[in-house]
């Protein structure tokens, strides 16, 4: 027997009640406008995605000459073939756009790097997503030409008063990876640092050197290349580093790769993690729960990162007022045997 039911789209009045909010919340929600707790947001959205409710954010965007489409694009670096989707920081952050972006009724589409000048004005978008921006970065500058809203993933090198951002508060998390060395028993910290010209390792360092001087502590830094060969040069750093004496007794690396960089230094070395050096880095990369020994990481939340910058730019995008454009997300540390010193009984250690 065949069913009468005949199936209706869901309304915002339908989300608002299974969100037990008002249709204004959820309108402010799914816009990224108002004044609204992360909580009730996230409450909103999961009763849309039950509902499968879709706002009719494309046919406003049509209706006003727009596309319903929104861009994220990634920096270049020269010549140089960047695998994004490979690196888990990139990966996640373009899931979590395009999950986003879909949650509110739009298209997101991830442009590749090697993109020509012609397509970067023209591909027809109602915002960008520019992530990692750096002092001098061709797209950047021809983003800015062509006048639509854009959302920087990172703080720029060189501050514009236009500028709107998400990034994640690196000097807090930093910190909190420090703080939770020095309470395993570090006090020679030291930090592997890449040379680039994104404000990511300049943000790294300045708060590194903050947190050595308020504790009075030695800042032992060791600089390489970023490119083309890092895995190497950062290897070599690690080995300057372990080279001093007195050595440190803990070691951290800001890149993905970095903490298997750090552990290959160290078993050159010959020494052992984490009797002889507590090691840490920051990254997304799941291997280190299983690496020998597992590694401590400090997660800079790209899921978050991309949801806040989908969010933000959508408020762009509608005009509306009173939006905050700067918004900080927050790490989070995941602690693992690298940073955890084997308790001693006697001469016996377990």
């Amino acid at each position: 027997m065949r069913s009468s039911r005949v199936w209706q789209r869901p309304t915002l009045g339908a989300v608002a009640a299974r969100a037990e909010v008002s249709t204004a919340t959820v309108s402010n929600a799914l816009n990224g406008t108002g004044r609204l707790s992360e909580a009730t947001r996230q409450r909103v959205l999961a009763a849309a995605r039950e509902l499968g409710y879709a706002p009719a954010s494309i046919s406003r965007a049509l209706a006003r000459g727009g596309t319903g489409v929104l861009g994220l694009t990634m920096t270049t670096y020269g010549d140089l073939p960047v695998s994004y989707t490979e690196i888990p920081y990139y990966a996640q952050l373009s899931l979590s756009a395009i999950a986003a972006a879909h949650e509110r009724g739009y298209l997101l589409m991830v442009m590749p790097c090697s993109l020509s000048p012609w397509m970067w004005l023209n591909t027809p978008l109602d915002g960008v997503i520019h992530v990692g921006p750096r002092a001098d970065d061709p797209v950047r500058s021809l983003l800015r030409q062509r006048g639509i809203p854009m959302v920087s993933n990172g703080r720029p090198p060189q501050p514009h008063w236009g500028d709107v951002w998400v990034d994640t508060d690196y000097e807090a998390g930093l910190r909190l990876l420090l703080d939770h060395l020095t309470e395993a028993g570090a006090r020679r910290i030291g930090l592997s640092l890449p040379l680039h010209d994104d404000e990511y390792p300049h943000l790294m360092e300045r708060a590194y050197a903050s947190w050595c001087a308020e504790r009075e502590l030695p800042a032992l830094v060791e600089e390489y290349a970023s490119v083309p060969d890092y895995f190497t040069a950062e290897q070599d750093a690690v080995r300057r580093l372990l080279d001093r004496d007195p050595r440190p007794d803990a070691v951290i690396g800001i890149y993905s790769d970095s903490g298997h960089n750090i552990l290959a230094a160290a078993r050159h070395h010959g020494l052992r993690v984490p009797q002889d050096l507590l090691v840490a880095c920051v990254s997304e990369d799941p291997d280190y729960a299983t690496t020998a020994p597992p590694v401590t990481t400090l997660s800079l939340r790209p899921d978050r990162v991309g949801d806040e910058a989908v969010d933000l730019l959508i408020a762009l995008i509608n005009a509306r007022s009173g939006v905050h454009r700067h918004r900080l997300v927050q790490p989070v540390l995941a602690p693992r045997r690298s940073t955890r010193r084997p308790v001693r009984r006697g001469n016996v250690t377990p």
